[in-house]
C-alpha cells in the first residue's frame, strides 16, 4: 500500500526510541467517531482472511473500511515509520469479548521463539469503542518485547511489576512490537469489547524510515534508558544492550551504545602481539621443518 502523506505524520526519533524501549506506540482517539460507529457493523460481519504474505493492496483494496482506516494520516505515518512502504499481511483477526464473558488469557507472545535482531513485525490493534477497566482490555508488559520467548512459555506468570492494562478512548490504535508479552483480560462489563488486529511484515530494511529531524534530541536517550519494574538493576543492563542493538539496526549507526555495554560485548581484537610464537599463528621458527 503506497500512501501519500506529509513528513509531519511520520513518527519522530523520540517516538521511535519509545517504541524501542517500550515495545509500543499509542495513538489515542486517532480514528474519527463516524468511522468508529461504522466499524461495529463491519467487525460484527467479520473480515475475510487472506494467506500469509498477501500484499495490503490485495487484502484491503481501495474502498474497503480497513483500507480507509490504514490511510488515516497518523496511522499511515506510524506504519510507514515502523515497517516501511508496502508491508504484507501476516494475519489479521476480529476479537469481540461478549458482556460478562470470556476468560483471561495466559500471558504470551504471538509467535514461536523468534531469533531475529535485525527486523521485527508490527501488530496494529484498533479499538472502535472506549475500553474501560471493567471491560478488561489488553494487558501487556512494557519492555518485554526484546526478551525472546516461545508463545505461551510465560503462561504461568500472572502479574509482573510494571504491567499495564489498555484503558483508552474510542478510536485508539496501538502499534506493538510482535514480541511483547501480553494477554487479553475477561470482560466484566455489560457491553461487548471490540478490537481489530493486523500483523504487518516488512518488505524493506527498517532503516531510518521515520522523521529523523530530531535524531540528536536528548529525549532519544531518555527513552532508550527507560526502566521497568520487572527488571532488576542487573537485568536492566541486558535490556540496554538489547535496545542498543535494535537502535543500531534502525539508524545504521554501528557505534551507538548505552554505557558501553554493547561495545564491551563485541570487543574482538584482531592484531597479533609482537613476539607471539604460537604455532597456530605460524610465527615460531622452532617449528620449521618439523615432520607431520
Amino acid at each position: 500500500m503506497t500512501t501519500t502523506f506529509e513528513r509531519k505524520h511520520l513518527l519522530s526519533s523520540v517516538e521511535m526510541a519509545h517504541f524501542v524501549s517500550h515495545g509500543s506506540v499509542l495513538l489515542e482517539s486517532v480514528v474519527p467517531d463516524s468511522m468508529n460507529q461504522r466499524a461495529i457493523e463491519v467487525l460484527d460481519a467479520g473480515i475475510p482472511g487472506y494467506p500469509y504474505g498477501t500484499p495490503l493492496d490485495i487484502a484491503f483494496p481501495v474502498g474497503t473500511f480497513v483500507r480507509e482506516l490504514l490511510e488515516l494520516p497518523a496511522i499511515a505515518g506510524a506504519i510507514r515509520s515502523l515497517v516501511g512502504p508496502d508491508p504484507v499481511i501476516d494475519h489479521h483477526a476480529v476479537h469481540i469479548r461478549p458482556p460478562r464473558g470470556g476468560e483471561a488469557q495466559n500471558m504470551h507472545g504471538d509467535a514461536i521463539l523468534d531469533p531475529r535482531v535485525d527486523a521485527f513485525d508490527v501488530q496494529l490493534m484498533y479499538y472502535p469503542r472506549a475500553v474501560t477497566l471493567e471491560q478488561g482490555g489488553t494487558l501487556s508488559v512494557p519492555g518485554t518485547h526484546l526478551r525472546k520467548i516461545n508463545q505461551t512459555g510465560i503462561g504461568r506468570y500472572q502479574n509482573l511489576a510494571g504491567q499495564t492494562r489498555l484503558v483508552c478512548p474510542a478510536g485508539t490504535v496501538a502499534l506493538l512490537h510482535h514480541g511483547i508479552w501480553h494477554g487479553g483480560r475477561r470482560n466484566d462489563s455489560d457491553e461487548p469489547r471490540y478490537m481489530f488486529k493486523i500483523r504487518f511484515n516488512p518488505t524493506v530494511r527498517q532503516l531510518r524510515l521515520w522523521n529523523t529531524d530530531d535524531i540528536d534530541d536528548p529525549g532519544v536517550l531518555e527513552e532508550l534508558t527507560a526502566r521497568f519494574g520487572w527488571a532488576s538493576a542487573n537485568e536492566g543492563r541486558l535490556e540496554l544492550v538489547n535496545r542498543a542493538k535494535l537502535w543500531r539496526v534502525l539508524t545504521g549507526d554501528q557505534q551507538f551504545d548505552i554505557d558501553n555495554y554493547l561495545t564491551r560485548e563485541q570487543l574482538r581484537p584482531q592484531f597479533v602481539a609482537v613476539g607471539a610464537t604460537d604455532a597456530r599463528l605460524g610465527a615460531g621458527p622452532a617449528h620449521a621443518g618439523r615432520g607431520v
